[in-house]
């Protein structure tokens, strides 16, 4: 049997980091990331007690991606939110073997255990959980954990991908694709909503700002941020106040421009034009 791998180390934050100085960190180091999925990681929870959310910002949020105003309960994508800038830290720290830049967000599964009231207080906590190979090159995961005093209310598992050679020989199989789910409502997404994401979230990754910015990064025009197309999903679809969600993001979507929302029983989409799947999921009671 493998030994067990030791808790990480705790580090208490006294407020939440600013992402900007993160992003550049980050973008400084990357060129001299050496990913692979024996790399070393940070072995660091970073915690941030009694944490209650900015209503300002919190309605800026849900204006944005659809969720109702005035709610008394966070959405539920919203602690990943709050979670961000903590992940960002560790991602863009020394120890931290993925570049930065060039990180693709492949996946986010959250399971919210029960309502989590807008005006209460929580204890967050944010690692690193493992690296792991992919047939186009290493997986980091970020764990994400919303405490109410003792209990645990709310957490996710988001995977980010760095692209590289790697020596991976297995044979991609034929993938089979879920049945299309019927279209429920389309969406015309304007050019200016990663700026609008970006404000309420943080989030202003350059790829998501402007089309000057995306092209830099081999986009020829800016992109919607993952976490939003799931954000507005969800907020269409509903989700129980105790529920998983799973999530996989497939292809990036251009701004401006029009998606349709899918859905069926538990499952829902965002398609494209000519039927590209920009993103999958599942929501389920719990």
């Amino acid at each position: 049997m493998a030994p067990t791998p030791p808790e990480p180390a705790e580090t208490v934050l006294t407020r939440s980091p600013s992402l900007a100085p993160l992003l550049a960190r980050g973008a400084v180091l990357s060129p001299f990331r050496r990913p692979g999925p024996a790399a070393a990681h940070p072995r660091t929870r970073l915690v941030l007690p009694g944490l209650r959310p900015d209503p300002a910002r919190l309605a800026a949020y849900a204006r944005v991606c659809g969720f109702p105003a005035g709610a008394d309960t966070l959405p539920v994508t919203y602690p990943h939110v709050l979670g961000f800038p903590l992940a960002m830290r560790l991602m863009s720290a020394r120890d931290f073997p993925l570049p930065l830049l060039g990180l693709v967000h492949t996946s986010i599964g959250i399971t919210r255990h029960r309502a989590t009231p807008s005006a209460a207080a929580y204890d967050l906590t944010v690692h690193v959980d493992g690296l792991a190979p992919h047939r186009r090159g290493t997986e980091a995961a970020v764990v994400t954990r919303l405490r109410a005093g003792d209990d645990l209310v709310w957490e996710s598992r988001s995977t980010y991908l760095a692209r590289h050679r790697t020596s991976h020989t297995e044979e991609r199989g034929r993938t089979e694709e879920d049945p299309e789910l019927p279209a429920v409502e389309e969406w015309q997404l304007p050019g200016d909503l990663g700026r609008r994401y970006g404000a309420a979230s943080g989030d202003r990754n350059p790829i998501h700002l402007h089309p000057l910015t995306a092209r830099l990064f081999g986009f020829p025009r800016a992109i919607a941020h993952g976490m939003w197309t799931v954000a507005r999903c969800l907020a269409a679809h509903g989700v129980p106040d105790a529920a998983e969600v799973r999530a996989g993001f497939r292809a990036p979507v251009l701004l401006p421009g029009t998606v349709t929302y899918a859905a069926d029983g538990g499952r829902f989409a965002l398609r494209g034009g000519r039927g590209r799947v920009h993103l999958t999921g599942a929501v389920t009671s719990l």
